[in-house]
């Protein structure tokens, strides 16, 4: 059934549309059972039935810093809704490149304890981007769309993608995820070092306009020096590095 304004998905009545990505729709909706706006993430076919063990898995985080998981559906995730704007808005909407330096390490920090809090219950987001950050009227960072997510093994403290699928947006991708191989918690610390260079300069750490390109980028070169200062510049650096530390 597609989704419109005005339509029922269970007890969520849906009320407009707020994006749509490569894995589906998100809409914003009502939860008439609790009297609740919420945002309904209708997955597309393909990818309906892929992550829902990692998403009851998610469902049990509780932290300020990550975007709630509040039901699961058949073909649909039920998330919190959050007002503001995503971090890819804010950078584009700045007066300068990048954000203020103040703005910028106060995301960082609450991304990065977001991040902690999936790492500590062997959860890797795998997709981590500005536009999967939102940021709220409050000036608070919350980690969206854990949809690419995935459960660390247990036994090795590593994953790979399912049936060696490159997934991910390529120009975050740590070089490991690129090419297909294991993935730890590195992985994300490495897109966090994409995004951390993005605030700080305005710019992508990997420049290119198709993914394969980008994606070669990642794998060979080093992101560019920061105009910031010598410490700040060597942190977001040693976070891109390509080899895994």
């Amino acid at each position: 059934m597609a989704l419109t304004t005005g339509t029922w998905l269970g007890p969520y009545e849906i009320l407009a549309l707020l994006g749509t990505g490569g894995m589906g729709e998100v809409w914003k909706a009502r939860d008439t059972r609790l009297s609740r706006i919420v945002a309904v993430k209708r997955l597309t076919e393909q990818h309906s039935g892929r992550f829902e063990q990692e998403a009851r898995a998610i469902a049990a985080l509780n932290h300020p810093h990550i975007c709630q998981i509040y039901d699961v559906g058949p073909d649909y995730l039920v998330l919190e809704y959050v007002e503001g704007q995503t971090l890819a808005d804010r950078l584009r909407s700045g007066s300068g490149p990048g954000l203020p330096l103040e703005e910028a390490l106060r995301l960082a920090r609450q991304i990065v304890e977001g991040l902690e809090e999936a790492h500590r219950s062997g959860i890797l987001h795998r997709d981590l981007k500005p536009s999967n950050v939102m940021v709220t009227t409050k000036g608070v960072a919350k980690l969206l769309d854990f949809g690419l997510a995935t459960l660390v093994s247990a036994d090795a403290d590593v994953t790979r993608t399912r049936d060696g699928t490159v997934l991910g947006t390529a120009a975050y991708m740590s070089p490991e995820q690129a090419e297909g191989r294991p993935l730890d918690v590195r992985s994300d610390v490495f897109s966090f070092g994409v995004v951390l260079y993005e605030m700080l300069s305005g710019n992508r750490a990997f420049g290119g306009t198709a993914a394969l390109q980008i994606m070669n980028g990642v794998r060979r070169d080093g992101a560019p020096s920061l105009q910031a200062s010598p410490a700040l510049d060597r942190i977001a650096r040693r976070r891109v590095n390509r080899r895994p530390r």
